[in-house]
């Protein structure tokens, strides 16, 4: 049976760490199947509420470089049950990860939700897409009111996902997000404060 995201991260030296520390046997008599090559409607819905994710790839020497991608909420895509696609904007110009991704289209996405304590990381290939190149996609990932300047286009194909455990994840909340939840405070402070204000205008009056 299939475990598709361990499947690919079990390399030999993983299974002797797995063997070092007593629990290979674990992984080995696994009898599920957790292929996840394709994206469900719950991997969907949680892509389209990120605003961003963390991105890793491997230059020649072998040198990992993590790179973090942001933007409004929703704007890495989904293309099909299996692909993802967004806009590469230029930032520092120093591109670490268009040029990892050359050598080698391997990456590690990660993309998380915090305040639910939830984590989606995937194995993807990534292809550099030219802006006019694939005009269908270009126009589903750009915003024509975000400001900044895309260079190209990442296709990202999936090849296997797994979600983790919550453990040692700590929530952290958005201003956005904060702005929501302390929103009924305040709307509730300011009709105390009216209260108040009517309650002592009527005692000034007595």
């Amino acid at each position: 049976m299939s475990y598709g995201f361990l499947d690919i991260a079990s390399t030999p030296s993983v299974r002797a760490a797995q063997a070092e520390m007593g629990i290979d046997q674990f992984w080995s008599d696994f009898a599920g199947d957790r292929k996840m090559d394709r994206f469900t409607e719950g991997e969907k819905a949680f892509i389209a509420e990120r605003d961003s994710f963390y991105m890793a790839t491997v230059s020649e020497t072998g040198w990992p470089y993590i790179q973090h991608r942001g933007g409004p909420a929703g704007f890495l895509k989904v293309v099909d049950d299996r692909t993802l696609a967004f806009a590469d904007y230029r930032g520092n110009r120093q591109y670490i990860s268009t040029g990892n991704l050359a050598a080698s289209d391997k990456a590690s996405l990660f993309l998380m939700d915090y305040p639910r304590r939830a984590r989606l990381k995937i194995y993807a290939h990534v292809e550099k897409l030219a802006l006019d190149e694939d005009p269908a996609i270009t126009a589903l990932v750009t915003d024509a009111g975000y400001r900044g300047k895309a260079e190209r286009i990442f296709k990202v194909r999936l090849e296997a996902f797994d979600w983790n455990c919550p453990q040692h994840i700590t929530p952290r909340f958005t201003e956005k997000e904060v702005a929501a939840a302390v929103r009924p405070l305040q709307e509730r402070l300011a009709e105390l404060e009216k209260e108040n204000a009517a309650l002592r205008a009527g005692v000034g009056a007595a």
